[in-house]
C-alpha cells in the first residue's frame, strides 16, 4: 500500500467539519457575552468560556466532542 502524501497532522473531513462547528459555537458564545450589561459578569463569562474551550482543545474523540457540542448548538439565540 502506498504511503499517504498528507502530513500526519492533517484533519479528516469529519474532524475539519467538527472543528468548524466548535469555532462557530465559540463565536456565538462570545457574541452572547457581549450583550451582558454588567462589566464584571461579562469578564467572568469570557474567562469561563476561554478556559472551557482551552480545557477541551485537545479533545479528539468523536463521541466526546459530539456529546459536548450537541446541547450547545441546539440553543440558538
Amino acid at each position: 500500500m502506498a504511503a499517504s502524501r498528507l502530513p500526519p497532522t492533517t484533519l479528516t473531513l469529519k474532524q475539519f467539519m467538527r472543528r468548524q462547528q466548535v469555532l462557530l459555537l465559540y463565536r456565538r458564545i462570545l457574541q452572547a457575552i457581549r450583550q451582558v450589561p454588567n462589566d464584571s459578569d461579562r469578564r467572568y463569562l469570557k474567562d469561563w468560556a476561554r478556559e472551557e474551550f482551552r480545557r477541551n482543545k485537545s479533545a479528539t474523540e468523536e463521541v466526546r466532542t459530539r456529546s459536548w457540542l450537541r446541547p450547545r448548538l441546539k440553543r440558538k439565540t
